[in-house]
């Protein structure tokens, strides 16, 4: 199974091998021998088993969940090529560079391919020499290809990222709908479908799409231990940003902004202040977005100041931090999102940043949205719990799966919230301060002039209006700014206050804001650490990193690991991840085999890279040995 190293990643490799090779033979067999695993995880069995025996299905298993291994053993062990639909290019090449360092024959089909090497392909899937073919949906259903597919036996039909399909998922690609046509040209063919995730409405609605009436649903949890979340109130966004990406320099980092200015500002910032930074966004030249991905995929420390335009493509694993500097429109996305970090099962930390302004706005724009009700009503829910999620004291993960209709028993003890419990105190009269303040001055001014008001801070805007002649001038002077830009904040996630005209002008919501005013409901409110204190320290997260528990010695040795894994996939010119991941090296330092044999027992190490990679494993781990690093 030995395959050349100067093969684009989007043809097959072996071209003198023919498919099927692998007929016969268990999936447990597949999985030890090809893949380096000795045993299958969560549903993975199952849904193997499922395609297997011909059921459709549809897999709901979180990013690093081991979804591919669903499709991409059945597609090798039953009679036939596996065909792949997938949405991204990046996705696919990644995907077909890993499976060609398995020894595994496969090609990609993407308008980025020249001529030369769509005819290579198109040879390659005539001889039968294509285990696995990623495409498209639109190259799929493009003239030719279809006609040309339907002459070929298939063994699985897989539909990745399936919530693309749906009017309601977070990513919506209405070419996905056209896939509903496909037992129409591959009869009796079984097909799956996997997402990262997809609530209840989103699944039925995926299942509708694909005709797929009688799949099995298979739902892994979505609970990711080695995800560190922390949410934090706007502050000093820079300063917050920066106590992340010093913690991971060494690590890869994905920065999400709500605009493309902004990705573009946040990114010169942090260049500004020496450090590897790049914007992405789809307004970018596609050479630009096509470098910034080589980088990436380059295994070097970089972060990337994106929009959501960025990363459901990326395979890359040792993603050890995602940062949000603007609050995503729902728990999917949010999800979806913070999934791209820690592939690989190690720790990684995610942040997200919010502000009143963000829910504020928010709403106002799905109000002034010209989406049928029904749609809106679904978005506003979803907005809705987005917003809960940010001002919860419980478990933050918790409340994260609740949204997917799972229920975690105890609380995770790896989000903010669990490692330092949040403290609340009795906001009523805070409460009843700002919402007067807010109503005396006439329900038309910004958070600042409220704020200023309630202080007894005298401004221009103050002066002019006559506002230090009313009876709330000056009533909440002994509290900071910083204090009640955090009411003003849980106020309107509350819904008591909503902001309107270009300037953010804060009304009352008067149906949620009269019981307060009166005086008939208490008002229990967060006390953020930037709340507490008057200091303009940056909270810094508690987080465990990846290769915390790994001794002096192990350390040492994945460093030359990892050195050596850079120096191969530069003469392979392939990212470092597609040879191992650092978990894989992570636990070659710990175990420090020193026989073939022990080094294949390592999780990861399949037969493939095991003949490719094993002398040269063991002669760094004998060479640091005998140097003294590992005693």
């Amino acid at each position: 199974m030995e395959i050349s190293d100067n093969d684009s990643p989007s043809t097959a490799s072996s071209p003198g091998i023919r498919r099927d090779r692998f007929v016969g033979r268990t999936p447990e067999d597949v999985l030890q021998t090809v893949f380096g695993f000795h045993g299958f995880r969560s549903l993975q069995a199952k849904a193997v088993g499922n395609v297997m025996d011909g059921q459709d299905t549809l897999v709901l298993m979180p990013t690093g969940g081991g979804k591919s291994v669903c499709y991409q053993v059945p597609a090798l062990c039953r009679p036939g090529m596996g065909l792949v639909i997938s949405p991204l290019i990046a996705l696919m090449d990644d995907q077909v560079a890993g499976l060609r360092q398995l020894g595994i024959n496969a090609a990609a089909l993407h308008s980025e391919l020249d001529e030369e090497e769509s005819a290579k392909i198109r040879s390659d899937l005539a001889g039968g020499r294509v285990d696995l073919l990623y495409i498209s949906p639109e190259r799929l259903l493009s003239s030719g290809t279809l006609d040309r597919l339907v002459r070929i036996p298939l063994s699985v039909i897989a539909i990745d990222e399936a919530h693309c399909i749906s009017a309601w998922g977070h990513e919506f690609r209405p070419e996905y709908r056209a896939l509903t046509a496909l037992p129409r040209h591959f009869p009796g063919v079984p097909r799956i479908a996997l997402t990262a995730t997809a609530d209840e409405r989103t699944r039925e609605d995926i299942l509708r799409a694909l005709d797929m009436p009688h799949a099995d649903i298979l739902v892994s949890s979505f609970h990711r231990p080695n995800l560190n979340i922390t949410v934090q109130a706007k502050g000093s966004e820079i300063k917050q940003l920066l106590a992340v990406t010093q913690q991971h320099k060494d690590a890869a980092c994905i920065v999400y902004c709500g605009s493309r200015a902004r990705t573009e500002r946040i990114a010169e910032s942090l260049k500004s202040r020496g450090l590897p930074a790049l914007p992405y966004h789809a307004g970018l030249s596609p050479q630009e977005k096509k470098a910034a991905l080589l980088r990436f995929r380059s295994g070097e420390p970089l972060i990337i100041v994106a929009t959501i335009a960025f990363g459901m493509g990326i395979d890359r694993p040792d993603v050890r931090s995602v940062v949000h500097l603007d609050m995503p429109a729902s728990p999917e996305a949010y999800y979806q999102q913070i999934g791209r970090a820690g592939r690989d099962g190690l720790p990684s930390e995610t942040v997200m940043l919010y502000g009143g302004e963000d829910m504020a706005r928010a709403r106002y724009w799905l109000d002034q949205s010209a989406a049928p009700e029904q749609e809106k009503r679904v978005m506003r829910n979803r907005l809705e719990a987005m917003i809960a999620l940010t001002e919860t004291t419980g478990c933050r993960t918790q409340a994260l799966l609740q949204c997917f209709g799972e229920v975690l028993e105890e609380p995770c003890g790896h989000c903010d919230n669990c490692r330092t419990p949040a403290l609340t105190f009795d906001g009523t009269q805070a409460a009843r301060k700002l919402l007067s303040a807010i109503y005396r001055t006439g329900e038309c001014f910004g958070a600042l002039h409220v704020i200023a008001v309630l202080r007894g801070k005298m401004t221009p805007v103050v002066e002019r209006n006559g506002h230090d002649k009313l009876s709330v001038w000056g009533i909440g002077k002994e509290r900071s700014e910083t204090f009640w830009r955090g009411v003003t904040r849980q106020l309107i996630a509350r819904g008591a206050l909503k902001t309107e005209g270009q300037y953010g002008g804060l009304l009352l919501n008067h149906d949620i804001a009269r019981p307060i005013l009166r005086g008939d409901m208490e008002v229990h409110l967060r006390a953020d650490p930037v709340t507490h204190s008057n200091s303009d320290s940056t909270p810094r997260s508690s987080a465990p990193r990846a290769m915390d528990d790994l001794s002096g010695d192990a350390l040492l040795l994945f460093e030359a690991l990892r050195q050596w894994r850079r120096d191969e996939a530069r003469e392979q010119e392939i990212p470092p991840y597609l040879i191992f991941h650092d978990a894989v090296l992570k636990d070659i330092a710990e175990e420090q085999p020193d026989t073939i044999d022990k080094l294949g027992d390592i999780r990861g190490v399949g037969r493939s890279k095991l003949e490719r990679y094993g002398d040269a494993v063991l002669a760094v781990i004998e060479e640091n040995s005998t140097t003294g690093i590992i005693a």
